[in-house]
């Protein structure tokens, strides 16, 4: 038993250092201006943070089974990108109204999908926004509730409390309404969703009770929760992207044409592939360091 308690301690010292270490390197980033602090973190991402994490490790190694063909080079230029793309995001997160405004005001919204997310909108008929880690995820929720449309998404909180304390506040102030993963927090998302809602869900990471699908034509366990939402609930389910933009600071949120409604297993494959697409157009922006593709004995 006293074992235990130590090793408490230790996890809770632990997260305390690393939420202080976080706190630290926004609160210096902070002190930049917009243009030069989100650059700034995706540098510290990219060169400091992501190599002493392994998180670059892990991307090229996921580039190498997806993208078999990609050499050394072009894997770890990649895996930079990610990185960069992933601090970018989280500057953003944290730049409260900067981003906010940003997006409201050159964040234009464009794709196939576009005219029947509107008549959703109008007609109050549920939306499943299907959505991946790519580009930057918050940049779309900004965008549609930008336009006055009501944007619920699902969020798992961290196994970090501390760092909950400041995350969860910093992105309920991009959109609202949140809804943390747990039985309360769902029967609140599926009120939303029934009375005319956009309710974001992911669907790109590793489920262990998700169903073997494809994805870069490999097998990798997909939820099957959006698919099933919009069936059961009748809700439009288009997938959607905040996509950066050359500059690294602006975006454009592309929406994609709308899943036939079929089976849960065949809307999700449209999901992957469609995923897919993206990803093979801009690879840098998917967060490679996911384990999407598991296997018994390998990791």
């Amino acid at each position: 038993m006293a074992r235990r308690d130590r090793d408490d301690d230790d996890t809770s010292w632990t997260d305390r250092l690393a939420n202080t270490a976080f706190l630290a390197v926004m609160g210096l980033a902070r002190a930049l201006p917009y243009e030069r602090r989100i650059p700034a973190v995706g540098w510290f991402f990219a060169r400091l943070l992501g190599p002493l994490a392994g998180w670059a490790k892990r991307a090229r190694e996921n580039l190498a089974l997806a993208m078999p063909k990609l050499d050394d080079a072009a894997r770890k230029q990649i895996a930079r990108e990610v990185l960069n793309n992933a601090g970018r995001s989280m500057a953003e997160i944290y730049s409260g109204d900067e981003f906010t405004s940003r997006i409201a005001a050159d964040a234009p919204l464009t794709g196939p999908g576009l005219a029947a997310l509107r008549d959703a909108a109008e007609q109050d008929r549920p939306v499943i926004l299907a959505c991946a880690h790519f580009g930057n995820y918050d940049a779309m929720r900004a965008a549609l509730a930008a336009q006055g449309w009501p944007v619920g998404a699902l969020y798992r909180p961290m196994n970090n409390e501390a760092f909950n304390a400041h995350y969860i506040p910093a992105i309920q102030a991009i959109a609202e309404p949140v809804f943390p993963r747990g039985r309360a927090g769902f029967a609140a998302m599926l009120k939303f969703l029934r009375g005319g809602g956009m309710l974001a869900l992911g669907f790109d990471q590793f489920v262990h009770d998700g169903t073997e699908l494809q994805f870069f034509g490999l097998p990798s366990r997909t939820v099957l929760t959006p698919a099933e939402l919009a069936l059961r609930y009748d809700a439009l389910l288009l997938p959607i992207a905040g996509v950066r933009q050359p500059d690294g600071l602006s975006f454009r949120v592309e929406v994609g044409a709308a899943v036939d409604h079929t089976t849960p297993r065949e809307m999700m494959q449209a999901l992957n592939d469609d995923l897919e697409t993206r990803i093979r157009a801009h690879p840098g922006q998917w967060f490679w360091v996911h384990r999407r593709w598991k296997k018994r004995g390998r990791r």
